[in-house]
């Protein structure tokens, strides 16, 4: 059976992550379904040792509205396809090297609900790069090249009703109505959360952050 730990606070995370090697960068996985408190973790991880932890948000590689408008795929934004799934496992490869130089990584700018690129500089001395998203342990071309980048994947649970919960705040804080935000978890969020939940044995660790406080 695969090994569950319960993460409830910083100090529970300190203890699970891994000392990177002198000679080898670590990569770790976060993955979990859309609201499961990923990204939250991945700063707190990251935290830990800013002079040696970076953060690689897969949001980074959204499709811009634009490209999704012209695929006809606007309506199911945040879903697999939605992605550019190889130009994230590029990445992944570029920084599994340690290049000697900085590389610059998108991210996702949530008030504009863009990509935004070149944004995150990552160290030639970052020496565990933490990478979170939905979709990391999906059995499908492009996200299975970039798990093969990563040392380790962990799988997120929480409880659907507070993922739920979550999901709903955070689409109404960007703009949506209520109405609308309730529509959207309902018709987007949560068969994209069923997607990732079916990827949940192949994770190497599953971490029960039910009880993890989302500041």
């Amino acid at each position: 059976m695969m090994e569950t730990v319960a993460i409830r606070s910083v100090q529970d995370l300190r203890d699970l992550v891994p000392r990177p090697g002198r000679d080898r960068r670590v990569m770790i996985g976060l993955v979990g379904a859309p609201g499961a408190g990923k990204s939250a973790i991945a700063a707190e991880i990251a935290a830990l040792e800013p002079a040696l932890h970076a953060l690689v948000p897969l949001d980074g590689f959204h499709l811009a509205d634009q490209a999704l408008i012209g695929l006809g795929l606007l309506d199911r934004k945040g879903a697999p396809e939605t992605f550019d799934a190889y130009g994230y496992a590029a990445l992944l490869s570029r920084l599994r090297t340690g290049p000697a130089e900085t590389v610059y990584a998108p991210t996702f700018e949530r008030d504009l609900e863009q990509p935004l690129a070149n944004a995150l500089p990552i160290a030639s001395s970052s020496s565990l790069l933490i990478t979170e998203g939905n979709y990391l342990l999906l059995d499908a071309p492009g996200w299975q090249e970039a798990r093969s980048q990563l040392d380790e994947v962990w799988f997120l649970d929480v409880d659907p009703e507070i993922r739920r919960s979550r999901l709903i705040e955070r689409h109404v804080r960007f703009g949506k109505s209520l109405r609308a935000a309730t529509a959207w978890v309902q018709r987007v969020d949560d068969p994209n959360a069923a997607l990732v939940a079916a990827s949940r044995e192949r994770a190497d660790l599953v971490l029960d952050v039910t009880g993890w406080t989302i500041a």
